[in-house]
């Protein structure tokens, strides 16, 4: 990878992907069917989860009761590690990270993804947020089941101080320049067909 350093300091509001971690909450096999956006959902957290692997930016997926929603769904779960099982609603918790000021670890930024976006995702950003991490919502890798909930969720972790972008923001921004192998990779991923 072609490392740079800019003559121009660069914003702390963009994601770099030494800072970056991410996280896909609950995308189980008896949730996603209910989700009328299911494939551009899956689609785009299967971009990130590929980004993200080859940026070497650590991985953690949660499941919500897997024994009655079931486990990760199959085109995702070869990407992640083995999820987290809770039965807390904020998979925060069961992440098992603490308060940011116990941390020695910079990656500090947590790209938050998954299902539902006013369930299960929400309450894990508003306690990461509360534990001092800074969330980043992918507007199109979150969903609900009805729209209303979702717009509503997104508004509120907004307000409550998360960062709301798109799924190929953040992968170019873990990119950061072109001529890369890594941006050849990138924009194949962006490029692809569902």
């Amino acid at each position: 990878m072609t490392e740079t350093s800019p003559s121009f300091p660069r914003s702390i509001d963009l994601l770099s992907h030494q800072e970056c971690q991410l996280v896909v909450v609950d995308v189980q096999e008896k949730l996603v069917p209910v989700i009328p956006v299911a494939e551009e959902l899956v689609f785009r957290i299967k971009q990130l989860a590929q980004a993200a692997n080859l940026f070497q930016i650590p991985i953690s997926s949660t499941e919500q009761y897997p024994k009655g929603l079931g486990p990760t769904v199959a085109e995702l779960a070869d990407l992640l590690p083995e999820p987290k099982e809770k039965v807390r609603f904020s998979g925060a918790e069961c992440l098992g990270w603490g308060s940011i000021t116990n941390t020695i670890d910079s990656r500090v930024k947590i790209v938050l993804t998954g299902v539902e976006a006013h369930i299960c995702v929400q309450q894990t950003a508003l306690d990461l947020l509360a534990a001092g991490y800074r969330v980043i919502i992918p507007i199109d890798a979150v969903a609900s089941r009805n729209k209303l909930d979702w717009k509503v969720a997104i508004k509120r972790m907004e307000n409550s101080g998360a960062q709301i972008t798109t799924t190929e923001s953040i992968l170019f921004e873990w990119c950061e320049v072109a001529g890369t192998d890594e941006f050849k990779q990138i924009s194949r991923l962006v490029t692809e067909k569902r």
